[in-house]
């Protein structure tokens, strides 16, 4: 390695992308396009980093394995913050392997973390925390310790558990400030941010009231009922039922949940469950054996009994009702979360992440672009999509795959 490269690289382990650019700019050789690929991701030029990473990744010869792993991963990080998300991942693992066997144990982690951070990403978090127990966090860099904590943190938030989330964060803080990169400060920072903000809506009767994680967590940790509208179940203390395939039950309940400890009109059942303002006898009809079925699925939790003028819900125990809903309403919140966090995602990405059709999300995609809530940047498969993050709210409970991991 010449002094340039050298020199290169250690200011692009300070984060002096910069620095790193000015020694490498006019070479061409692999070394120097990978530094030059790694300087350009951290300035945010993705497209032009993934193509330098390329280049050199076909630069190294067949001796050059090493070297051939480490641009593998370097451009898997880009096509992360990229939000391209439809690759396979084997190409990964093989870099991953290649670098443990050539004791290449720090870049062995980073792969192993950045296919971790895309689970993550993906909402699948029971196999992202499986993947992060087998990694081995001892003797890490700085920066790679950071972002371990950061992924421990993430996964323990999207499942609302706030203690080990505040403990990953420290522990994140800790080593981002040993590591001195600017860019690990601020996605700590951003992250300790989100536990301050309202993450939900505590909807009653009389009105309704916004919620930290915190306190999220303590809602469905206490022994009220909860219609949880995040996640489309009715919740009690540890049992719950799942309703998501359900969703004419699930309005039916989060109605009669509304309107506790009052009674909820058929007409007014009838419109929000099967949204129609003319009912005629079939819909009254349908709207019994509907409650009739709602009725049997909660009869451990709650009683639903008939009222001169419809029906009410009466949990047992004599306990309270309460409707959690996600900071904003609609069919579309989860695609709105994703493009919150101010990375620009292609269509095949989002509907990866959350288990939809391509054609579907692109409707939705044309819905949101009507109302002025995304952008898109780019043509044809180039094409990107942004969203304004939302003011004052953290969409972690908005997220795929929010809750499964206990």
């Amino acid at each position: 390695m010449d002094s340039l490269i050298a020199a290169s690289a250690r200011a692009l382990a300070a984060g002096d992308a910069l620095g790193a650019l000015k020694r490498v700019a006019l070479r061409d050789d692999p070394p120097a396009l990978a530094l030059r690929g790694i300087a350009m991701a951290q300035l945010g030029e993705l497209a032009r980093a993934r193509e330098l990473l390329r280049r050199a990744a076909r630069g190294f010869g067949a001796h050059e394995e090493l070297s051939r792993a480490r641009c593998v991963v370097a451009e898997a990080e880009v096509a992360l913050a990229m939000r391209d998300l439809g690759g396979s991942p084997r190409s990964l693992t093989s870099a991953a392997s290649t670098l443990e066997a050539r004791a290449d144990h720090a870049n062995a982690l980073q792969a192993r973390l950045i296919a971790t951070r895309r689970l993550v990403l993906l909402g699948r978090l029971d196999e992202a925390a499986l993947a992060l127990a087998r990694l081995d966090p001892r003797g890490l860099p700085p920066s790679l310790a950071a972002v371990a904590e950061l992924t421990a943190a993430e996964l323990a938030l999207r499942s609302l558990r706030i203690g080990p989330a505040q403990a990953a964060l420290a522990r994140a803080r800790e080593a981002a400030e040993r590591a001195r990169v600017p860019a690990l400060r601020g996605e700590v920072e951003e992250a300790e941010a989100a536990l301050g903000r309202p993450a939900a809506r505590r909807i009653f009767a009389g009105g309704e009231q916004a919620l930290r994680l915190d306190e999220v967590a303590a809602l469905l940790d206490s022994d009220a009922l909860v219609i949880d509208a995040l996640r489309h179940r009715v919740h009690v203390a540890d049992a719950w039922l799942p309703l998501a395939r359900r969703p004419v039950l699930f309005a039916l309940a989060r109605t009669l949940a509304e309107a506790w400890p009052g009674d909820v009109d058929r007409e007014a059942l009838i419109e929000c469950a099967f949204r129609t303002g003319h009912p005629d006898e079939t819909h009254r009809a349908r709207l019994r054996v509907e409650i009739g079925r709602l009725r049997a699925l909660v009869k451990s939790m709650a009683q639903i009994e008939a009222t001169a003028r419809g029906f009410v819900l009466q949990p047992h125990d004599a306990r309270a009702v309460v409707v959690l809903a996600p900071p904003i309403d609609g069919d579309q919140a989860s695609l709105v979360a994703l493009l919150s966090d101010g990375a620009a995602w292609s269509t095949s990405a989002l509907a990866l992440a959350l288990g939809a059709s391509q054609r579907t999300v692109q409707r939705a995609l044309v819905e949101l672009e009507a109302e002025g809530r995304v952008r898109a940047i780019g043509q044809a498969r180039a094409r990107r999509w942004l969203s304004p993050p939302l003011a004052g709210f953290t969409t972690i409970l908005l997220l795929p795959a929010a809750l499964p991991i206990e």
